[in-house]
């Protein structure tokens, strides 16, 4: 997904932890474990979800691969290179859009470079390419509070996209829309992505929005956080709304469904 006039797409990245641990320290002096040492790899290329409850670790996760956060153990690995601050090659989607209300969508989504390569210019067809993938050609010019949360949603991925990520960490990006809107979502993430392949991690709640998606699904325990099961999903790409009725895919959410009973955390009443 390159620019014109660009290098081609680098692809994705490769993802390692080893003994990632992370420990908060509360104002009154107490340490309060949110992930458990851990070790996991990820293969460039490969879509992985991570699902569990709230408070598990999902987003301390996703924080100490982007840089956000500094584990308390262990080190995190991208393409051979420690992570110990913001990568150039990660691009980040969080629940919320963070769009900037007094920037137009086009100046939104080129916010990463001027930050980052400072000639936006050469990246305005690009930008206008992204706005169309996601089926909003022609709003380039809006700005966020004239587009509906979906909308918003959108350019906030295509702001994330125009970077070229070769890791894209999304943190529930679809938590906040309507059912509708979130289906339709689910699916356009799902094209992007394989016009893409770049490697990336993706939060959530939604078991059913984890199995759809990935490639593999990580489930996690509450807090202290730690995975419970690496679970390889093997349906075939293109995915059709219909796979929900599918044999396998009933079984892998099943699968992850015991775990969660197990645990407490689903039960029947």
């Amino acid at each position: 997904m390159s620019a014109a006039g660009a290098a081609p797409a680098p692809g994705g990245v490769a993802v390692r932890l080893e003994g990632v641990a992370k420990t908060y320290e509360t104002r009154e002096g107490d340490s309060v474990p949110a992930l458990e040492p851990t070790d996991l790899g990820i293969e460039p290329g490969q879509f992985v979800a991570i699902v569990g409850p709230s408070g598990c670790g999902k987003s301390t996760t996703l924080a100490l691969i982007a840089g956000l956060l500094a584990p308390s153990a262990g080190r995190i690995v991208l393409d051979g290179e420690v992570v110990r601050r913001p990568h150039p090659r990660i691009g980040v989607v969080f629940q919320t859009d963070l769009l900037l209300y007094w920037r137009t969508v086009i100046d939104n989504i080129l916010l990463p470079i001027e930050v980052k390569l400072g000639n936006p210019r050469d990246y305005a067809r690009r930008a206008e390419q992204l706005l169309e993938q996601v089926g909003l050609q022609g709003f380039g010019g809006k700005y966020p509070g004239e587009l509906s949360g979906g909308m918003r949603q959108r350019v906030a991925i295509c702001r994330a996209l125009i970077q070229e990520p070769g890791l894209l960490l999304m943190d529930e990006p679809f938590g906040a829309l309507d059912a509708l809107t979130r289906e339709q979502m689910i699916v356009d993430l799902q094209a992007m992505w394989l016009s893409v392949r770049n490697t990336v991690l993706f939060i959530t709640h939604s078991i059913d929005e984890a199995v759809f998606l990935s490639d593999r699904v990580l489930v996690m325990s509450p807090r202290p956080g730690r995975i419970d099961l690496d679970l390889a999903v093997e349906l075939p790409r293109p995915r059709r709304w219909a796979v929900h009725t599918e044999p396998r895919f009933i079984d892998y959410t099943a699968r992850i469904r015991r775990i969660f009973e197990a645990k407490g955390i689903l039960t029947e009443r």
